[in-house]
């Protein structure tokens, strides 16, 4: 009899654990619903002089039908096998031009039925538009002429854009060179059907390879022979007359540029071996320069497999990387290399050197400047004048060199060097104009370049147009925005001389439009665009950018909103939701900074906890939860800590203003959000509830570092254990919804995250519902999935939050757990 009982409660545990629900995809209640299903306003794509609008419009969600088609997973790319495209590319449907100055838009006539655009590249002369359109077969070539406002299609269904880089442009604007299918593709292997011919066997020969976690990689033979077949193309020369001939034969070709005269082609190509480690990017590579005709010139690279690098987020491989074209001249290669072995520990005096190459492309190059860090970019302006960038991550600074390219004993000039976290010292970035070969360089008059900057301070945002002298480095400020109550961004100059400034203004409750400012005179300012609020419903609510102080001072915010028509007067305390996601700092100044505004458009993107204002919920966004570790502490080391004093912080504030019920306070957040929810469920008593979306609860699995960790788990095995949730998920007191993409591709965030850690939490009794998401990844795309998500959060949220039981803390000071 005994035995019978014992056997009868252990079905019934184990039939517990893995209960589940049969649900349809389901809507959240109109309140949301209305702020969900609504057309967007168009994208912009405007030409280098500022003459000319091109709008693109797209329905804001796919279908759960679309993200159902046929998908193949391969060394981190997602590919239809049938369209030979991403499946999870973003398509416009409608295409429309108009002047700067026109009031309204012309349509486009020609354009396919049913259009599936996307890739779209200007000409040379800004005169045309290619760009792809996907049938239910594959991908065509087409191009919009602006003037005439009529698109055409230039190739049948035969581009190959696995690879991305399908569309590059002849300088004579009279052709394109595009990737197309190779004749001898074979059919590819069906992996689920397919008889395994052997084992799949990986080795280790002694050699580190601290690689992070990455999904969607190969994972045997069959993968790869697939691989293969699905980024091998042909190089095909079209001209806009149609005609379509081959410039290269089948390789597995990437990236594509011509030289800034337009004489030469650089094209590198993937080749063997593979890895099962690493994703294709860092696969073995080649680059050759070729003529325009395709002619061989010279092979400037060979890139072994990237499986092993020294550990650290500034580790690099040897030999030639940031290859590109010297944008001022008409044929010239720039490129990097490391003089520190590409191992940060390494201490030297200089971290990289920059050489120039110049046709034929041989030997060579020659040394034009030595970074003290790593080097991340040039911008250039003539043959004496260039501005050069370089940054270091475990300081987190950045220098910005000016310096003669033509001399590279003349030492070069720091403009710049500053922590990057630091935005309130932020310079803003360098003005470029179009040159003579249709190439970004550096706007420069009489020794004096110009910035647009974002303008943080500790007063609130005023972004500012800066001239800086090159020599002295004093810069002189020529307009700053000065708006209490709108949001003005500097988009690009115009015309410096005559001071036309493109702008972007908007307001809380006001959609963002362009216009044209001429600063030169006065308060002038030119409307552009005239796009809709589409959120009427939020128009009323109330919005505020908030400051307070964590309890050890660090000053930190977060963005307030308020139901329509809620009396602060009154004392009505209501229930929260406080949304984040942390960000580690080396210093408690740059942790700091406010850089919200509370002037931006309230956009309630599908992963948006606004939609519950509307519900009557007090709802404090993008929170502040810095994670500071100064000089030799590492930000993680204190993590936990940090992170219930961020909350506690947040909380006290909010109940301090009389807004809120500290008994009926939710947290959640998506990614290192979700990650951050579920770590202070399980430190602190001071939430109802939690929502985690696609988070990872297991740093074990991720032993070789996660987000910027960058120690591994044999060096810090008490970090990843006590940061871990899952180690903790005894200790989860709290009612925790989980969600996850079921095709999730983000590094670290595997489904097996949420379905381990719900396991745990089952296992313990803890109150917490898992919802797999069929088809998503990393963040969520089919409109079914977004209505069944915002569904599942407000029913979470009613029921433990709204609706919870009075069970106040007696000692509100007492708000860690063991």
């Amino acid at each position: 009899m005994k035995k019978l009982i014992l056997g009868f409660l252990a079905v019934s545990f184990i039939s517990g654990v893995y209960a589940q629900e049969n649900l349809t995809y389901q809507k959240p209640p109109q309140e949301i619903l209305e702020l969900v299903d609504v057309p967007l306003a168009p994208s912009t794509l405007i030409d280098s002089k500022g003459e000319m609008m091109v709008l693109l419009y797209r329905d804001q969600y796919k279908s759960i039908a679309e993200l159902s088609e046929k998908e193949l997973r391969l060394g981190g790319l997602r590919i239809n096998p049938v369209t030979n495209i991403s499946s999870r590319a973003t398509y416009f449907n409608n295409v429309e031009v108009k002047p700067i100055m026109q009031k309204e838009p012309s349509k486009i006539t020609g354009l396919p039925q049913n259009p599936r655009l996307s890739n779209f590249s200007w000409s040379p002369d800004e005169k045309k538009i290619a760009m792809t359109h996907t049938t239910d077969k594959g991908v065509e070539l087409w191009v919009l002429d602006i003037a005439t406002k009529q698109a055409k299609k230039l190739t049948e269904a035969r581009l190959n854009a696995n690879m991305g880089d399908v569309i590059n442009w002849f300088k004579d604007n009279s052709a394109v060179l595009v990737k197309m299918l190779p004749e001898d593709r074979k059919e590819l292997i069906n992996t689920e059907t397919a008889v395994p011919q052997g084992p799949t066997v990986s080795v280790s020969e002694g050699t580190k390879a601290q690689n992070r976690t990455y999904q969607d990689l190969l994972q045997n033979p069959n993968d790869e022979y697939n691989f293969e077949q699905l980024a091998r193309s042909r190089l095909m020369k079209v001209s806009l007359t149609g005609t379509v001939s081959q410039w290269k034969a089948p390789k597995m070709y990437n990236s594509i540029s011509f030289s800034p005269d337009g004489n030469y082609v650089m094209v590198s190509h993937m080749k063997k071996p593979f890895s099962y480690l690493v994703p294709y990017n860092r696969f073995p590579t080649e680059t050759y320069i070729y003529d325009k005709s395709g002619k061989e010139i010279s092979m400037i690279n060979d890139v072994p497999l990237i499986e092993e690098l020294p550990q650290g987020f500034m580790a690099e491989r040897e030999g030639r990387r940031n290859i590109s074209w010297r944008a001022d001249a008409p044929a010239t290669l720039v490129y990097a290399m490391v003089l520190d072995g590409g191992d940060p520990e390494n201490e030297v005096e200089f971290r990289d050197e920059v050489f120039l190459l110049e046709a034929p492309f041989k030997g060579e190059g020659r040394s034009i400047l030595k970074t003290r860090d790593r080097f991340s970019g040039i911008i250039w302006a003539n043959s004496n004048t260039a501005i050069a960038y370089d940054n270091w991550w475990n300081t987190r600074n950045t220098r910005t060199y000016v310096f003669d390219p033509s001399n590279a004993k003349k030492a070069p000039k720091v403009l710049f060097d500053r922590n990057y976290q630091d935005q309130y010292s932020n310079p803003g970035n360098f003005v470029t104009h179009k040159n003579q070969y249709g190439s970004n360089v550096l706007t420069l008059e009489n020794n004096k370049a110009y910035l647009l900057g974002p303008g943080y301070t500790e007063k609130g945002q005023f972004p500012f147009f800066d001239a800086i002298d090159l020599q002295t480095t004093e810069t002189d400020r020529l307009y700053q925005s000065n708006y209490n109550d709108k949001k003005e961004s500097l988009v690009e100059v115009l015309d410096i001389k005559k001071g036309k400034l493109l702008v972007r203004i908007e307001a809380s409750a006001e959609y963002p439009n362009y216009y044209i400012r001429n600063i030169n005179k006065g308060e002038d300012l030119t409307q552009i665009t005239n796009f809709a609020n589409p959120f009427k419903a939020l128009e009323n609510v109330h919005k505020e950018v908030i400051t307070y102080k964590r309890d050890d001072g660090l000053e930190l915010n977060g963005t307030l909103y308020l139901p329509a028509n809620y009396d602060r007067k009154a004392g009505k305390k209501l229930p929260m939701i406080l949304w984040a996601y942390p960000r580690e700092f080396k210093d408690k100044s740059s942790a700091g900074q406010n850089t919200s505004n509370a002037n931006d458009f309230t956009y309630p993107y599908y992963g948006s906890p606004i939609y519950w204002v509307n519900r009557g919920y007090v709802v404090l966004d993008d929170a502040s939860f810095p994670i500071v570790g100064e000089e030799d502490e590492q930000p993680n080391d204190t993590f936990r800590d940090q992170l219930v004093a961020n909350g506690k912080a947040a909380i006290d504030a909010l109940d301090k203003l009389g807004y809120v019920d500290r008994d009926r306070v939710a947290v959640g957040g998506h990614s290192y959000g979700a990650f951050m929810t579920a770590n202070l469920l399980s430190h602190s008593n001071l939430y109802a509830a939690g929502i985690a979306r696609s988070g990872a609860y297991n740093r074990t699995l991720t032993p070789f570092g996660f987000q910027s960790e960058e120690r591994n788990y044999w060096e810090a095995p008490e970090v990843y254990n006590g940061m871990s949730p899952f180690m903790h998920a005894d200790k989860m007191k709290t009612p925790l919804l989980l969600i996850h993409g079921e095709a999730d591709n983000n590094s670290g965030t595997y489904p097996m995250q949420s379905e381990r850690y719900f396991n745990a939490l089952k296992g313990f009794g803890a109150t917490a519902r898992l919802v797999m998401l069929p088809k998503e990844s990393h963040g969520y795309s089919a409109k079914e999935s977004v209505l069944h998500v915002l569904w599942e959060q407000d029913q979470w949220l009613e029921k433990y939050v709204k609706n919870k039981e009075k069970t106040s803390i007696e000692n509100t000071e007492e708000v860690l757990r063991n």
